[in-house]
């Protein structure tokens, strides 16, 4: 609805600098600066100063950030206004999808709860697993989709949406078609030794940060590769590039047709579950206490 670098743009101006602006966006410093530079070339307009102490804003720019906020909650209300003159006749649940969080759970829990719902249909809308995106996807429950079913034991996800939970998921090891452990239908912890195990840099998954813990403190013959907080198909990638392990899932064993997925003998398990807005219309609430309700969660 809006030129997303004015996002960015208000985000220096409340959080008073670029490095906090960063952190708040999840995107580096420079990116930020990026962003700024663009929208002040596009309009010809110098709307910040730097200083020292932070960032001020020009004469210039104080204009802009007004109205950019007033633009927001206008955008945000023609939205709200849109969606209550299609449910006149009908309604539309819009569903997230991607390659690492499939539509398929939702559309199971949809045909055993859509008995209330005979006037709705269902809308998915893809996007993209990428390290810098899908955090600012997350962020649109509520706009740009109503659910996402997926795995969910990230800090920084729980912080922009509710989650029902559903179950788990078995952590698993991936391995390239060609790897020496490819042939095992089970590992032990032990088969991993001497191997580059790749998981998710620790800090934002309890599940993860115990596991890691655990390989280092009781198994230190595993050397750990840090990835990114969230996968995508580049990490799948390089595991079957490189000939290291992958810590995964079993709902993702399809995901690269060159890795075999094997069970491991641990306990080791992840959450995932309906994800939706903090704030969610009326309908959507009524859909996840349905939810609720067919698989008798309090």
């Amino acid at each position: 609805m809006f030129n997303p670098q004015l996002t960015v743009f208000v985000c220096v101006v409340d959080r008073g600098s670029f490095t906090k602006a960063a952190e708040r966006l999840f995107l580096s410093p420079t990116a930020v600066m990026k962003q700024i530079n663009t929208l002040e070339n596009h309009l010809g307009l110098k709307l910040l100063l730097r200083t020292p102490q932070g960032v001020r804003l020009t004469p210039a720019g104080d204009v802009i950030y007004k109205d950019a906020r007033f633009l927001f909650e206008y955008s945000k209300r023609s939205i709200e206004n849109a969606r209550k003159l299609t449910q006149v006749e009908s309604s539309t649940f819009c569903v997230g999808t991607s390659l690492l969080n499939p539509a398929k759970p939702f559309m199971d829990l949809w045909y055993m709860a859509n008995r209330d719902f005979l006037n709705y249909k269902i809308h998915l809308v893809p996007f993209e697993d990428n390290h810098e995106g899908i955090l600012s996807e997350i962020s649109q429950l509520g706009e740009k989709f109503d659910f996402l079913v997926g795995v969910c034991d990230s800090k920084m996800w729980l912080d922009k949406c509710q989650m029902l939970l559903l179950g788990r998921y078995k952590k698993m090891i991936a391995v390239s078609r060609d790897h020496p452990l490819a042939k095992k239908e089970r590992l032990e912890v032990s088969d991993l030794y001497g191997e580059t195990m790749m998981m998710v840099a620790e800090g934002d998954s309890g599940v993860n940060d115990f596991l890691r813990n655990d390989l280092k403190r009781n198994h230190p013959q595993i050397h750990i590769e840090d990835t990114p907080h969230f996968y995508d198909i580049s990490v799948f990638n390089r595991c079957a590039e490189t000939k290291n392990v992958l810590l995964t899932l079993e709902c993702w064993k399809d995901v690269h047709p060159a890795l075999v997925t094997i069970p491991v003998n641990w306990k080791y398990s992840i959450p995932y579950g309906l994800l939706y807005p903090l704030e969610p219309s009326a309908d959507v609430e009524q859909f996840v206490d349905t939810v609720k309700n067919i698989f008798k969660i309090q």
